[in-house]
């Protein structure tokens, strides 16, 4: 087991990750998910790309929420040209591993203006974890942030606001910690014709997710294929996986029985 990785386990018995979330910069995620060969967030980017750019020109169209955005991943891969092994790479490599994380943000602020291919994207992103949105502010990711739970409490005025502004919704691992409650209390703020692209673990379910966007009008397709998300930590999690997505009638041959949690992407668009 990765050390960075707690033996604790999520109620499907999925690794705990929670103690990288709340470092107070990316260090530790990318020092725990990089030798697990942590992928999903680089499979998101052409799709994510692709309805941001068929929404339209207009700036609201070209606003992102990045749903559990922790350290700004999903930003900088949308706005920057930088791929998601340089990230692993530069948060892993020694020479910044003397850096406090006020210096090593004020480093990746001018990192990723200098590689910014994007400019016309913004990105508003939302996590529980203040560290994680806190820093990815102060690296220049996010245009905003914010640090709430939807699972516990409705948006906050501020949120509420940011909410309206949005174009797209992206979400790349939430589902699992977030559910149809943080759904129904986005979408009472998001405009009606917001688009959401949301990469889901086939360990977890997601028609009740998506009998909340129906509700508020928006057709959810899921796109064919699968893709790898992670290799798993142990064969305790392994085993736990495969015997998840046989209760939900999947069948694991290549993809959890060979050792990587597998993702599938839906994509909401308003309907007709």
């Amino acid at each position: 087991m990765t050390p960075a990785v707690r033996a604790a386990r999520t109620a499907t018995s999925k690794a705990d990750f929670s103690g990288i979330y709340t470092a107070p910069d990316p260090r530790p995620y990318f020092g725990a998910l990089a030798p697990l060969e942590y992928q999903v967030p680089a499979h998101a980017v052409p799709v994510a790309r692709a309805e941001v750019d068929a929404a339209g020109r207009d700036p609201r169209a070209r606003t992102v929420l990045d749903l559990c955005c922790s350290y700004g991943t999903n930003a900088a891969l949308l706005r920057t040209s930088i791929r998601l092994p340089a990230l692993e790479a530069r948060y892993t490599a020694p020479a910044v591993g003397d850096l406090s994380p006020d210096a090593l943000a004020a480093a990746d602020a001018a990192f990723f203006g200098a590689w910014v291919d994007r400019p016309d994207i913004r990105v508003v992103g939302l996590d529980a974890s203040a560290p994680a949105v806190g820093y990815a502010e102060r690296a220049g990711l996010l245009h905003r942030g914010f640090a709430e739970d939807l699972e516990r409490a409705d948006p906050s005025p501020e949120l509420a606001a940011a909410l309206a502004t949005v174009g797209t919704l992206v979400c790349t691992g939430g589902v699992g910690y977030v559910g149809p409650r943080t759904f129904t209390r986005l979408l009472a703020h998001l405009p009606s014709d917001v688009r959401l692209v949301v990469f889901v673990l086939r360990v977890f379910g997601y028609d009740e997710i998506t009998g909340v966007l129906d509700a508020h009008g928006l057709v959810t397709r899921r796109l064919p294929g699968t893709v790898r998300q992670r290799r798993f930590v142990d064969a305790a999690e392994q085993a736990a996986a495969v015997a998840d997505v046989r209760a939900r009638g999947l069948d694991p041959s290549g993809k959890e029985s060979a050792g990587w949690f597998h993702a599938e992407c839906h994509v909401s668009r308003p309907g007709p």
